[in-house]
């Protein structure tokens, strides 16, 4: 796994990159959100032959159809987010260092797996 931050101004597609640029296990899916409808995502990973399962953008001229079924289980992902997100100390960014928040979601990470591990 891999996380990286961004500024909050930064679009999602810019964050791609930087966690692309690791050498990550190979993935068959990718499932993202209309933050990474771009043609360089998608030549990147139909590339690295991944499937793309990203909804189109309202604004997009050239229409591409992905599988609704898939995307569904995007919400896997967004639950995660939401587990982290109930660390008070998470939701609130209040670290003053990038290094210590990462820290912090890897804490919050472990204990998340150690309390799936157990039921």
């Amino acid at each position: 796994m891999r996380s990286e931050i961004t500024p909050g101004q930064t679009s999602d597609y810019l964050g791609f990159d930087l966690v692309m640029a690791d050498n990550l296990p190979e993935a068959t899916i990718l499932l993202a959100d209309r933050g990474y409808n771009s043609d360089i995502v998608r030549k990147t990973m139909e590339a690295c032959n991944v499937v793309p399962v990203i909804p189109m953008r309202k604004t997009r001229k050239l229409r591409v159809a992905f599988d609704r079924t898939l995307y569904r289980l995007r919400t896997l992902v967004e639950r995660c987010f939401n587990k982290l997100k109930n660390a008070r100390r998470v939701a609130t960014r209040c670290d003053k260092t990038a290094e210590s928040f990462l820290g912090f979601i890897d804490i919050t990470s472990i204990r998340l797996w150690l309390r799936h591990l157990s039921t």
